[in-house]
């Protein structure tokens, strides 16, 4: 272990020294900022913190409305005296009420800090509520804001109120969301969402440091979409002319597609959980780890559901943000749609291997040139994980030779194993009646496209139920999965983990709640007695899809 972590460049910390220490909380006496309260006073009193509670109120804006609604007072009050008499009387109401409502407000979280020996300060500023909360967060040398996804307008099925998602589109630092008053951070896992961004892996230490401080489970997930460039292409073939398609390279650019998403993509998330894994193990800290497929958001939100998450951590932008962007789209999409706490980190996290890679490594002309085929929305990703392949290897110079040694062990298909077959692939009844109750005519399609591409991926010769339910919203959740089913589960060959997996989610759908070790030792043989029979039909598929 002292090993691992001198050659990831560990410096040694205790937790309480890296958790939150200057923590801002805004109040509303809902229940949900009562908990984002609770949270932030035993964060910080495991680092000797202080907690800054923050309550804006909005006179001049209650003043100016008051004046646009006297040409509607009740002709009695419309007189000299009556009207300057009513102002006065709001004046001191606004003025004065709404400064003894936040009062209040302090009072009771200062009440709360005094209790355990945290010191308090408060912040009543005039103005907007989500400008003032921002502002107070950039200037005030905050590492941490916290507030409740509603407040008191909170209806059920509400999502999140307008002052939380302004703020957590501005908010320049690590921002923590409290979804369900009633649960505690470290009541379920804490799970931290990677893509090989800075931030991403900066959401990972951060769920490090919880986990120990909370004593909880961190799990890791990364997730990816290998279904969408064949939805895509598939929609833009319905309109390229036969010239356009050839001036586009249409069938060339489709088949590289199909070859980096399929062969590749998968393998560098991979590398990223093993990465996190790593930078784990550094931490001391043992975490489970998930590769997931789909929509990543859902994805993500399906997998929180599934195990009973407390706090998803992670990075407020990931690895295809510009420096324009404010909040990714599966950040903004999983604030909105995640079942448990929400933390959007601001840091960044670089590890040691990825920032000694950028320095010491460089590329040849040709070698750039020879990226530039690769399509955009991987390209990030496959330079990290050939600079990655580069410095395992010890290399310091990357070439055309090296790209292709490393796309040897990423996409060992690629080159022409894997032709996008043009002719129309089989549906069973049950498939085609699940995907028209998607919904709208778009979004069936969309779902059947999906579900072809993870047949052929599957080498099925018919589209199965089993290929549509993953993309159907009301789908029935997956059982979850035991401590043990998980550690049996990772014991299996990383080529055919994800397809294991998938048998044995498909055989418990509907039977149990839970997925044991005894049910991995069944799907592990059912995959033998299918493999042993597909090397006796030559490598066939199994007619039906099996």
């Amino acid at each position: 272990m002292k090993d691992k972590a001198e050659s990831l460049g560990a410096s040694p910390a205790t937790d309480s020294e890296r958790l939150p220490r200057q923590i801002l909380v805004a109040l509303d006496a809902s229940d949900h900022a009562n908990r984002a309260l609770t949270e932030a006073l035993r964060l910080a009193g495991g680092a000797g913190g202080e907690i800054t509670g923050i309550h804006a109120y909005a006179a001049r804006l209650h003043d100016r409305r008051f004046r646009q609604m006297e040409g509607g007072l009740p002709e009695r009050y419309r007189t000299e005296d009556g009207i300057e008499h009513q102002r006065a009387v709001h004046d001191s109401l606004i003025t004065r009420g709404l400064g003894i409502i936040s009062d209040s407000y302090h009072d009771a979280a200062g009440a709360s800090c005094e209790a355990v020996g945290i010191a308090y300060r408060r912040l009543s500023p005039e103005g907007k509520n989500y400008r003032r909360i921002v502002e107070a967060a950039a200037v005030g040398g905050f590492d941490l804001l916290a507030l409740g996804a509603l407040g008191l307008g909170a209806i059920p099925g509400g999502g999140i109120g307008t002052v939380c998602e302004r703020v957590a589109r501005r908010c320049p630092i690590d921002l923590l969301m409290i979804r369900d008053p009633s649960r505690a951070l470290g009541d379920g896992p804490l799970v931290a969402a990677v893509d090989g961004s800075p931030r991403g892996f900066g959401a990972l230490k951060t769920a490090l440091r919880l986990g120990r401080a909370l004593a909880a489970p961190v799990h890791v997930v990364a997730a990816y979409d290998p279904y969408f460039h064949y939805v895509a292409f598939n929609r833009i073939a319905g309109v390229l002319s036969d010239e356009a398609g050839k001036v586009f390279r249409f069938r060339e650019q489709e088949k590289l597609h199909e070859e980096i998403i399929d062969d590749g993509l998968a393998r560098i998330y991979r590398s990223h959980l093993a990465l996190a894994e790593r930078i784990a193990a550094e931490d001391g800290v043992e975490v489970v780890c998930a590769l997931l497929e789909g929509k990543p958001y859902r994805a993500i939100a399906d997998y929180l559901a599934e195990h009973g998450a407390s706090l998803l951590l992670i990075g407020r932008t990931g690895i295809h943000a510009d420096p324009e962007l404010d909040i990714g789209g599966n950040a903004e999409n999983l604030l909105r749609g995640a079942p448990c706490h929400v933390w959007l980190g601001a840091g960044a996290f670089v590890p040691p291997l990825d920032a000694l890679a950028e320095e010491t490594i460089r590329w040849t002309a040709e070698a750039e040139a020879k990226l530039t085929r690769v399509p955009d929305m991987a390209r990030g990703m496959v330079r990290l994980a050939v600079q990655r392949f580069a410095q395992e290897s010890g290399h310091t110079a990357i070439t055309c030779a090296l790209i292709d040694e490393a796309t040897a062990r990423l996409c060992p298909h690629f080159g022409g194993r894997h032709e996008a077959p043009d002719e129309d692939i089989g549906w069973n009844e049950e498939a085609s009646r699940l995907a028209a109750s998607a919904g709208d005519a778009s979004a069936t399609a969309s779902v059947r496209l999906r579900a072809e591409k993870r047949a052929r991926r599957d080498g099925a010769a018919m589209v199965t139920e089993a290929h549509v339910r993953p993309f159907i919203g009301g789908a029935e959740p997956a059982p979850r999965w035991s401590a043990a089913a998980l550690a049996r589960l990772a014991r299996v060959p990383e080529m055919m983990r994800e397809r294991v997996r998938q048998r044995i989610e498909d055989a418990a759908a509907g039977e149990r709640d839970e997925i044991t070790s005894e049910d991995v030792r069944a799907g592990i043989a059912a995959s033998k007695q299918a493999m042993a029979g597909a090397m006796a039909r030559g490598g066939h598929p199994e007619p039906g899809g099996g």
